[in-house]
């Protein structure tokens, strides 16, 4: 071979490789991150081991925390199923989009077609979409998530202590045992079908398994392609069910093997993300939809060290465990204390992978650099108003400090829950007038110290009278101009 030649092709075969090794790191560098955010129900603060659970343990979520980020002060927008879930969803404080409460069997609305959710943001890049769990935003077909953005669902549209449509279900006492024999057919759905009209007591001890199987096969044949997964949990809400594999298993009786089960289900997707060679571009968020139901006592899971929980604007109705893990992207076993919301995810998911955020007003921000751990990170928030009861806006929560405003809310006020899926009566209580913690040095919002910081009330009050021209206030009797209308079916409209 000539010399000069040989030189010739050894060249043109370095810029061959070099230019094969630049279009392999484009073609890296536009991957577009897959998504998964596994949802519990009524899960507590302290319910998860690394949060401080104790007389079971969840290994799985733990060795997440490790391999990933926990945030210590994560919040939802309201203390309950339906209008936690629309926030998490649409990035938008869910009574701005009309979703008030939890959804009853017998409600005629539920998310509107208007409103743009995670899976909506992602299906236009060509993310696969799947949901499998607890829906409980709109029961109706129309409104179930295969019309907002899921190419495939399959679950509950409800609460699994709601059963069907019934003249008399608002009007039952909360006993679940009660309420089965009223209303004993709850409908399991795939896609908008109605599959099984009568989920009976032994198909719900199979409900966190066949979620999670769900999620894995989805998984499996989704890993040529970018994908969203939503596991929406229908446990640990009450009435408990579990399937053998767990059952008599923790110190903590059917509440803790509820848990085990739960983290057994992390395990296994954290697993089929693993196998499928995902991990390295895989976000997986886990968190809960509010704080624990106390009424049921050893059914109902703790918020300690935190006041109160589920149904009620303080931190143990709003704060919820929450683990973030992406190898090589968020920082592993760090801890985040900054303030954050289920509202902030949207547009995050929206920056990390290009999707265009919706064109009307939504009130979450991008969180990414809390995620990544920058350091000197702040949340980009001035504030969070929560609301509870029909459009009282009864909290702020700004930096370290917790504002209240005058309102009524439930509460055992020291009484003991009750037991084995039988609730203890909730008493009332009031805050009187403004309260104010700092949340820094009192978490469990023992010390109002109101007088202290009139310049804090002040600033925060301001914030207040801007939210409520906003989002509307029940409790001044103020309609908000931001507001949105839910969606209705025909014969509600």
């Amino acid at each position: 071979m000539n010399i000069a030649n040989y030189f010739v092709r050894a060249s043109l075969g370095v810029l061959l490789l070099a230019a094969s090794l630049n279009v392999g790191a484009a073609t890296e560098a536009k991957r577009l991150p897959n998504v998964v955010i596994i949802f519990c129900d009524d899960m507590g603060y302290a319910d998860v081991g690394v949060f401080g659970a104790k007389g079971y343990a969840t290994p799985n979520i733990d060795r997440m925390a490790k391999e990933g980020m926990r945030f210590t002060n994560f919040h939802v927008p309201q203390p309950v199923c339906s209008a936690s879930r629309a926030g998490l969803l649409t990035g938008c404080y869910p009574n701005r989009i009309g979703i008030h409460g939890a959804l009853s069997p017998a409600a005629q609305h539920g998310l509107n077609a208007n409103e743009v959710t995670i899976a909506e943001v992602l299906k236009p890049l060509g993310y696969r979409t799947s949901m499998a769990g607890k829906w409980h935003l709109g029961h109706h077909p129309q409104f179930l998530p295969v019309h907002h953005g899921f190419d495939e669902y399959f679950g509950l549209p409800y609460s699994n202590d709601m059963w069907p449509l019934h003249p008399d279900y608002v009007n039952l006492p909360p006993d679940a045992e009660k309420r089965k024999r009223a209303f004993p057919d709850l409908p399991l759905i795939e896609g908008d079908k109605v599959i099984n009209p009568k989920v009976t007591g032994e198909d719900q001890t199979q409900l966190t398994t066949w979620y999670t199987e769900r999620a894995v096969r989805f998984i499996e044949k989704s890993r040529g392609k970018p994908f969203f997964l939503y596991v929406a949990h229908s446990m640990p809400h009450v009435p408990l069910y579990v399937s053998d594999k767990f059952k008599g298993k923790s110190q903590k009786g059917l509440f803790g093997d509820v848990i085990m089960e739960i983290d057994w289900s992390v395990g296994e997707i954290l697993k089929a993300i693993r196998v499928n060679g995902l991990d390295d571009n895989t976000l997986v968020i886990f968190t809960s939809d509010n704080g624990p139901w106390l009424s049921y006592g050893n059914h109902a899971g703790s918020a300690y060290p935190l006041r109160e929980g589920k149904g009620t604007a303080w931190e143990g109705g709003v704060r919820v465990p929450c683990v973030m893990r992406w190898p090589g992207r968020i920082p592993a076993n760090r801890i985040c204390r900054e303030p954050a919301m289920t509202i902030d995810l949207l547009p995050t998911i929206a920056k990390l992978t290009g999707g265009q955020l919706p064109g009307h007003k939504i009130d979450g921000k991008d969180i990414w650099s809390l995620m990544a751990g920058e350091p000197g990170a702040k949340s980009p928030q001035e504030a969070y108003f929560i609301y509870y009861q029909n459009n009282q806006l009864q909290s702020v929560l700004s930096g370290k400090w917790k504002l209240y405003l005058p309102h009524t809310y439930r509460s055992l006020d020291g009484k003991p829950g009750g037991s084995d899926g039988v609730p203890a009566p909730y008493g009332s209580k009031k805050v009187e007038q403004v309260e104010l913690y700092d949340l820094e040095s009192d978490v469990r919002e023992t010390n109002d110290v109101a007088s202290q910081y009139p310049e804090v009330v002040e600033r925060i009050m301001r914030l207040v009278e801007e939210c409520r021209a906003d989002l509307g206030d029940a409790l001044t009797k103020r309609t908000g101009s931001g507001v949105r209308e839910a969606g209705r079916i025909a014969s509600a409209q």
